[in-house]
Formats: structure tokens, sequence, C-alpha cells
């Protein structure tokens, strides 16, 4: 059996091993320190970490939810004290809407996120490519001559209209539409379920989109090489079944009527139309040939014609006249006679 002396350690030796440990002590260090994700810092009213307290009472309606300075603060509706509030570093948020229980917000470096207020839990977290260069409208004509004041109404302005909730029973999501693109999230995970992008020389207008309960109409216009505004359209969208799409004039408006429908204006030609983003159908007109099988007839039903009361029922024939009594004979009735005889 051979025998080796103990290897002797020299420096040159001993440096793979301090290299490791080194590596491993700063991994140690970061992973101490990491940062919270994304940013997020939630705090209660002394500004220490917030902590879920009495959460199980507390829901959005017992809160005032704002959007105040950098970030989102809650309010106890009954006292009016703060419950907590919501930063970022180094981002600002621009506006605020509610999709079902939950709160959504956007963010000025193109961040989306949910917080469940009742326990201030930061939910999820989605960044969507191009909002904030169209929030911070760099490049565009006068955008070198906006104060900072302008430039934040502009992102504010701009944040409202990108973001869309719709409250659909039981399971609310939200849209994100900017000129190159508009994406579906459901709101219970953050999950994309749909992103899509307007057609070669089209533009999505964030400033003309309406939702109601159950859909996202997001108008577009075209244009041709010359930059000449040739048509238009509004495509419908829906978490739960397949869109639509109908080509309209480059100005076409779009008016929320109620939960599901919308009114949409094509020019002073064309007469307004009525679509239901429920049936996902248009209003056939009573008049319209079609109206016996339309699947969406208008809420102020259509007369049948049958059921008219002239067609319906005959007139009436005549009865001949009773013949009238002479004056001195009897009294009308009703009358004394003894006023008769007077």
């Amino acid at each position: 059996m051979s025998w080796k002396p103990p290897r002797v350690l020299t420096p040159r030796s001993i440096l793979p091993a301090l290299a490791v440990m080194l590596v491993l002590a700063a991994g140690a260090a970061a992973h101490a320190n990491k940062p919270v994700p994304f940013g997020d810092r939630v705090a209660g009213p002394a500004d220490a970490d917030a902590t879920p307290v009495n959460s199980q009472s507390l829901s959005s309606a017992d809160l005032d939810l704002k959007v105040v300075g950098p970030g989102l603060e809650a309010y106890h509706k009954q006292t009016g004290e703060r419950a907590w509030t919501y930063r970022r570093e180094g981002a600002e948020a621009l506006y605020l809407a509610m999709a079902g229980d939950n709160a959504i917000v956007v963010w000025d470096d193109g961040l989306v996120t949910s917080v469940r207020p009742g326990d201030h839990e930061v939910r999820w977290h989605r960044a969507v490519p191009g909002l904030a260069d169209y929030l911070r409208a760099d490049g565009e004509p006068g955008a070198d001559k906006r104060t900072d004041a302008q430039r934040k109404d502009t992102a504010k302005q701009r944040a409202a209209a990108a973001l869309h909730t719709v409250q659909r029973a039981g399971s609310p999501w939200l849209a994100v539409v900017t000129p190159n693109l508009t994406m579906g999230l459901r709101d219970a995970d953050g999950d994309l379920r749909y992103n899509d992008r307007p057609s070669n020389g089209c533009l999505y207008d964030p400033l003309r989109t309406v939702h109601t309960d159950y859909a996202v109409l997001i108008p577009r216009t075209c244009t041709n090489g010359s930059g000449v505004a040739v048509s238009g359209g509004i495509t419908g969208y829906r978490l739960d079944s397949n869109g639509w799409s109908m080509i309209t004039g480059p100005a076409a408006t779009v008016k929320v009527l109620d939960l599901s429908r919308v009114e949409i204006t094509d020019g002073p030609i064309v007469p307004p139309k009525v679509f239901d983003t429920k049936a996902a159908a248009p209003e056939t007109a009573c008049s319209s040939v079609d109206a016996p099988f339309a699947a969406v007839r208008p809420q102020s039903g259509c007369a049948d014609p049958s059921a008219s009361p002239t067609a319906a029922v005959p007139a009436a024939p005549a009865t001949p006249a009773a013949p009238s009594a002479p004056a001195t004979d009897q009294a009308a009735p009703g009358t004394d006679q003894a006023a008769a005889q007077q």
C-alpha cells in the first residue's frame, strides 16, 4: 500500500476555495438585502410595514381609495383615518379603477398592478409594452413645449383612456389599450388572455375606447400611404367568447347606453346604430324586413300590426235614435214632477 504525505496548501491552491466562499457570502448578503419585487412599498399610518390587522373585517366597501401624490392611499369611510398607503420606488401612480372588489392601478413606468383593499395585498403585476411611451407622449407634436404640469395631466388622461375594467358578474377582467397594442387580463390572477395589434396602416384610439359590463370596444383609424384617413372600424373584445369587428368611417363614435348596449354614430349620413355587447349583435329596426327574425330587437319593442285596435275591433253598427217625447207629457228622469209642470 502506497503512502503519500499530507498535501501542503500553498497560497495558489487556497485561491479557488476563497473565491467560492466570497461568492457564497456575496449571494447571502444579496439575498438578505433583496429588494421588494417591482419596488412595492405598502405601509400603515405610521409608515411602518403594514400588516393585515383586522383584515377580516375590511373590504373595498369600507374604504375610500384615492390616487394621491405618487401612489395609492386608502381611508376608513367611517373615521376618515388613513388605513394604508401603496407606493412603488421610482414610479408614480396615475389612475385607479375597480375590477370587482380589487383596485387596478396604472403607473407611469408602464406597469399595471392589482391590490386587494381589505388586506392591502399586491396581487399581481403586469408590464404592458408601449404603455409608458404612450403615457409620456414623447416625440408627438407640441410635446417639447408642454410644462411639467401639462405632461402630468396628459399622462393621467391617457392612463384613464388606456385602462378599462369589465365588471362581468363573478369574473371581472380588464383591458389595456395603446395605439399599437391591446391586452386583456383576467383579474383573478393577472393572466394574459389575449393580445392584439391593429392591421397595417391602422392605429387603435384609446381616447375613443369604451366598455360595458360585457366587452371593450376599441375604435381604430387607418390611413393610406399618403397619410390620408381612408377608413376605420370598431373591434369588440370579450373574455368569455370570440370578439367581433365592424367597418366604419374614420371618426365613428361609441356612446354607452346601459350595461350592455352602445350607440355607434358614423357621420351625418349613416343613421346611428345600437349594438348589444351581451348578445354580440346589432339591434334590428322595427321597420326592417329582418325584424321578425332579429337576434336583438329594440328594448321599447315593436308593435304588432295585427294587434292594432283599428284592425282588430270592427266598428259597432249604428243604433236608431230613440223618439223624443213631448215636453208636456212627462218630466226628464230624475227631476221633480212639480218642477216640470211649472
